[in-house]
């Protein structure tokens, strides 16, 4: 109650020469949804950011803020739906109605080599990104699981992790190393030392 809330939709973060794509679902009611930035102030971006800083990818090891001096190195973080949706869980019309962002902003990232999708509506929503840009005729081709690894037509790389939520890490579903291991792969992927 003491802190204002950023309460609009969420805009990517990161490096514009970024080979690696984080996508994540949609900003978190109390994380991203109250600092303006993706996986900051929340659970997820508790657990993800140390991750990111041991692989090279963050300058700092937590995120707590816009203004916290957090960078990102070679990779750029987005989400498949812009704004915090009732319930943790967005409904299959808000993520049509933010892919047009989702396409923009991909369209931008012109070095772009591996897509770390994070959660299953996150690859869902990747998924239908490709098949919109016409680069996969079948989305039926590929099924989500943690670590699954698929190449793709275009030749970029497509990698799956369970989601940083704190349901998947509390429970154990998902673990440091296990996290880290996917991000290992994503420099490997991309070309980075």
């Amino acid at each position: 109650m003491d802190q204002i809330y950023w309460a609009r939709p969420v805009p990517g973060f990161g490096d514009p020469r970024a080979r690696v794509l984080i996508l994540g679902l949609a900003p978190g009611a109390h994380g991203a949804n109250r600092t303006g930035r993706p996986f900051t102030g929340d659970g997820s971006g508790y657990f993800m950011y140390p991750v990111l800083h041991q692989t090279g990818f963050a300058s700092q090891p937590e995120g707590t803020s816009r203004d916290d001096g957090l960078k990102l190195r070679n990779a750029w973080i987005a989400s498949v739906v812009r704004c915090a949706p009732p319930g943790d869980k967005p409904t299959p019309q808000e993520i049509r109605n933010c892919a047009a962002h989702l396409d923009a902003e991909i369209a931008e990232l012109k070095r772009l080599r591996v897509i770390v999708c994070l959660g299953k509506i996150a690859f869902d929503g990747y998924l239908a990104h490709l098949f919109a840009q016409g680069i996969i005729t079948r989305k039926s081709d590929f099924r989500f699981a943690h670590a699954a690894h698929y190449v793709l037509p275009n030749g970029r790389h497509l990698l799956c992790s369970y989601h940083p939520s704190l349901r998947n890490t509390n429970t154990g579903r998902l673990d440091a190393a296990m996290f880290t291991r996917i991000f290992v792969r994503a420099r490997e992927l991309a070309g980075l030392k």
